[in-house]
């Protein structure tokens, strides 16, 4: 039975039909998210569509961005990027206008249990999955089990506060967080106060040779070492996965797994950081193998209990 899976971000939707592991007919789109929770839904029926046009479709998996509720399929919160989107019953939403069972889970943890089966997290049972991007996103798995916490939002590692002097809750929820520092979007907008023409990360590790651009790159490096320090001490992972385009940069990863070996005590330099293996295709595999259900290999289980199991 086919599963179209749909992956939606701030910028865009990326979708695929997938079935016992693979993917096929992977196209993205505009998401349009700026305009809106409803304005996003729109779009995602409309891939659906195109989807149904050519294949015979039996299940939708949706990972998107925002907090999930991944029993009801509700947005329990995403930030400005997607005004109008908290709240939204996303599932309730698709299965009505489809007649299709749906599942519907956080980005960061559909990418998590992507490469948990598929990918570098294969063989792990305690592992963390970071995304670095326009934010910072977080999945965590303990003993084979995605852990979600009490109600479903675990993982939120770009909110840890980093510099409370910096924060008015008042004014930026993630005022003096993480995310605020060491995200992808935080380095680009450093770099451009000094370099207006260097607007996204790959003009600006294309620019390394530029003393002032490098110094800002090596700080950025350590805002992300000093957050990761502090996951591996706390949770005492096997492996760090990292993810997200800025990490595909030799320089950025290679600067970050040195670091935090250096800064970590020696009782934790057991863990291995390594790179994501799916690239921007684990969140796809990931919904895909909830909805399937699939049992035979490293599976999430479709109970919603957040099982990983061999």
């Amino acid at each position: 039975m086919k599963t179209v899976v749909l992956d939606i971000g701030g910028t865009s939707i990326k979708s695929a039909v997938y079935q016992d592991g693979e993917l096929s007919d992977v196209q993205e789109c505009a998401s349009d998210a700026g305009c809106g929770g409803s304005c996003l839904m729109q779009r995602a029926e409309t891939v659906v569509r195109c989807y149904q046009e050519k294949h015979s479709l039996g299940r939708i998996g949706i990972s998107t961005t925002g907090q999930v509720d991944p029993v009801e399929g509700r947005i329990l919160y995403a930030n400005q990027n997607v005004p109008g989107y908290t709240g939204m019953c996303v599932r309730k939403h698709m299965e009505e206008v489809f007649g299709l069972p749906v599942v519907v889970e956080n980005d960061v943890n559909a990418a998590g249990i992507g490469e948990a089966i598929f990918g570098a997290g294969v063989g792990e049972r305690d592992f963390l999955c970071m995304t670095i991007g326009t934010g910072i996103g977080g999945a965590v798995f303990l003993d084979g089990r995605l852990y979600r916490g009490s109600s479903f939002s675990a993982g939120e590692f770009g909110a840890m506060v980093m510099y409370p002097g910096q924060r008015d809750v008042k004014e930026d929820m993630f005022g003096g967080c993480y995310e605020k520092f060491a995200s992808a979007a935080a380095l680009v907008e450093r770099v451009r106060r000094v370099c207006p023409q260097l607007t996204d990360g790959r003009a600006v590790f294309a620019s390394l040779e530029r003393e002032n651009v490098r110094a800002i790159v090596d700080d950025w490096i350590g805002e992300i070492v000093n957050g990761m320090v502090t996951l591996i001490h706390i949770l005492n992972p096997s492996s760090v996965i990292l993810g997200g385009g800025v990490m595909e940069q030799d320089y950025a990863f290679h600067g970050i797994r040195e670091s935090v070996y250096r800064k970590i005590m020696p009782s934790f330099r057991n863990v291995v950081i390594r790179k994501a293996a799916l690239g921007n295709r684990a969140g796809m595999y990931g919904i895909g193998a909830v909805a399937e259900g699939n049992g035979s290999c490293l599976a999430y289980r479709s109970d919603q209990s957040g099982c990983v199991r061999h």
